[in-house]
């Protein structure tokens, strides 16, 4: 008689949702005030995937405006080097000129 198939858990996983969720949702700083902090982190350490995954993020969730993502990468650029913020800054266009396209593309009653 063989023993049913035991189910996978995630146990680190399910850990490390819990403290960033934790962390995330502390008081004394507002999840904008995060998210730029780590926006820089990100940038400064050249972690671009993680970072087109938060400058998302932060614009979808509204927490950052386009001006607002523009005006990070001029300053970025200045602290984080110029390959750095020229790699941010196209990030940055990129994801605005796709949020655009899905939002007129949602608003076409015709598409």
């Amino acid at each position: 008689m063989t023993e049913p198939a035991m189910e996978t858990v995630d146990s680190f996983g399910m850990t490390a949702e819990r403290q960033f969720a934790e962390l995330w949702s502390r008081s004394v700083l507002t999840v904008r005030e995060r998210r730029l902090l780590l926006l820089g982190l990100l940038v400064g350490q050249g972690l671009h995937e993680m970072t087109d995954v938060q400058l998302d993020v932060a614009l979808r969730a509204g927490e950052l405006g386009e001006a607002e993502l523009r005006e990070v990468a001029v300053f970025l650029t200045h602290y984080a080097g110029w390959a750095r913020g020229a790699k941010l800054n196209d990030q940055v266009e990129s994801l605005i000129e796709q949020v655009r396209r899905a939002r007129s593309d949602r608003s076409d009653p015709a598409g």
